[in-house]
C-alpha cells in the first residue's frame, strides 16, 4: 500500500483534508494545483490474463454483474472495459475473402440470409438482425440490426461484400422483403423442407444460446442499441475468427 504525504500531481506537501470520497476513505485536496487524492490509494489495475478472462466471458450467456461477482472487478470498469473491446471490432468482420477468381467461376459461391428477432430496453422496442452467412465456409458475411422493413434489408445487402453481391446465390425463406433487395437472378426463396437455410437457422440458435442479451426471457436484455450492436458484432468477429482456424473453438 503507498502512503501518500505530497500531491501525485505537483510533488507539493501543502494540502488540506476535503471531505471523504464515496468509498468512505478521506480525501485531500493540494494547495498548490488543486488536485484531489487520497493518502492511501488501492492498486486497483487489472492484470492482463484477468482481461483475457472478461473477454472470454463477455462472449459466454452470463451477465455482467455476473461477470463482475466471478472475476471481481467493478461494474463501472467492466462497462468501459465492454465499451472498449466493442469498438476494437473490425467492420469486415474478419470475414476471409475467396481467394483466386477462378474459384468462384467454377465453384459459384452460396450464401444464407435470415433475420431473428431481438429487443432493446423493453419488448416493446423490437430489433431485428439481419444475417448472411457463407454457406460452404459458415462464416458471417455481413449483419444489420434494425426493423423488418424493406429499408433494412437493403442495408444489411450494402453491408455485404462485393464479391458476394456480384458472384453469390443467396438462399433465403419465403419473406417478400429480400425479393425487393437481392437481384431475382441470384435469389432462391425456399422453404425449409428444401435444408437450403438450415446452417443460418443454426447460427441463429447458436447466436440465441451464446450471447445472453438474445434471450427471449432473461434480466440480461440490452439498454442501449449501441451496446446491443456490439455485443452481437463482438461475438460474430470471434466466431468468424474460429470458422477460419484462427482461433480455437
Amino acid at each position: 500500500m503507498v502512503v501518500r504525504d505530497t500531491c501525485p500531481a505537483c510533488g507539493s506537501n501543502r494540502y488540506k483534508k476535503n471531505g471523504h470520497t464515496r468509498h468512505g476513505k478521506q480525501n485531500h485536496q493540494c494547495k498548490t494545483c488543486g488536485r484531489q487524492f487520497t493518502a492511501n490509494p488501492l492498486d486497483r489495475s487489472i492484470a492482463s490474463e484477468q482481461r483475457l478472462r472478461i473477454e472470454q466471458l463477455l462472449r459466454e450467456r452470463i451477465s455482467l454483474r455476473g461477470i463482475c461477482r466471478a472475476v471481481g472487478v467493478s461494474l463501472t470498469w467492466l462497462l468501459h472495459f465492454m465499451v472498449e473491446c466493442f469498438t476494437a471490432c473490425p467492420d469486415d468482420l474478419h470475414v476471409q475473402l475467396p481467394g483466386r477468381p477462378t474459384e468462384v467461376l467454377v465453384s459459384r459461391l452460396e450464401a444464407e440470409a435470415d433475420e431473428m428477432w431481438s429487443f432493446v430496453q423493453k419488448k416493446a422496442n423490437k430489433q431485428w438482425i439481419w444475417i448472411a452467412m457463407d454457406a460452404t465456409t459458415r462464416q458471417v458475411i455481413a449483419f444489420h440490426v434494425g426493423d423488418r422493413s424493406r429499408e433494412s434489408g437493403k442495408k444489411l445487402w450494402g453491408n455485404i461484400p462485393l464479391a458476394y453481391r456480384e458472384q453469390a446465390m443467396f438462399h433465403t425463406d419465403q419473406y417478400d422483403v429480400y425479393k425487393g433487395v437481392i437481384p431475382a437472378e441470384q435469389h432462391r426463396a425456399i422453404t425449409k423442407q428444401a435444408r437450403k437455410t438450415n446452417h443460418i437457422e443454426r447460427f441463429n440458435n447458436t447466436l440465441r444460446q451464446r450471447v445472453s442479451r438474445l434471450v427471449r426471457e432473461t434480466l440480461s436484455f440490452s439498454k442501449t442499441l449501441a451496446n446491443h450492436i456490439g455485443a452481437i458484432k463482438y461475438f460474430i468477429c470471434h466466431y468468424n475468427l474460429t470458422r477460419r482456424g484462427a482461433l480455437p473453438v
